[in-house]
């Protein structure tokens, strides 16, 4: 059986540092992973997944990154329930890293934020934006090279 997953992602909030009683570090982050796609109002969807990562990488976390922070997780995929406070039953799904990457520096991530976020201007009738793309397609492309030439007898079925 497999249960492997690799994620990359921006923490959503401080990584939050424990340790058990026998004094072994743990560290839990919320990655915020962008879906493929949009929403029907052209937002872009997110899914926000638990991790937790343990001993010495999970004090390099601590240390290193912060909200916004841009990682790259690998581990695997571990549910687990206990019953809460008011005796309900709560179920967690969470990723147990094996490893964490940082994938951009502070002082990048800080760059980043601090400028402002350029639009893009869509186009107003994407119909001739696609006809402009198009265009310039068929300019940078030779499309002599798309015709073939084949005999009855060359066919193998």
């Amino acid at each position: 059986m497999i249960n492997r997953v690799v994620l990359v992602g921006r923490m959503t909030r401080d990584p939050e540092l424990r340790r058990t009683p026998q004094g072994d570090a743990v560290t839990s982050f919320t990655l915020a992973v962008n879906r493929n796609f949009t929403s029907r109002d052209g937002q872009q969807q997110a899914d926000f997944i638990n991790c937790v990562v343990w001993r010495k990488p999970a004090e390099n976390v601590e240390r290193y990154c912060s909200k916004g922070s841009l990682v790259g997780v690998e581990g695997r995929i571990q549910t687990r329930s206990y019953d809460n406070s008011q005796g309900q039953k709560v179920y967690v799904v969470e990723v147990i890293c094996d490893s964490v990457q940082f994938l951009e520096t502070r002082a990048a991530r800080e760059r980043a934020q601090s400028q402002p976020q350029m639009q893009m201007q869509q186009p107003q009738n994407n119909d001739n934006f696609y006809d402009m793309k198009t265009v310039e397609l068929e300019k940078e492309f030779d499309n002599s090279l798309n015709t073939y030439d084949i005999m009855e007898d060359d066919i193998q079925f």
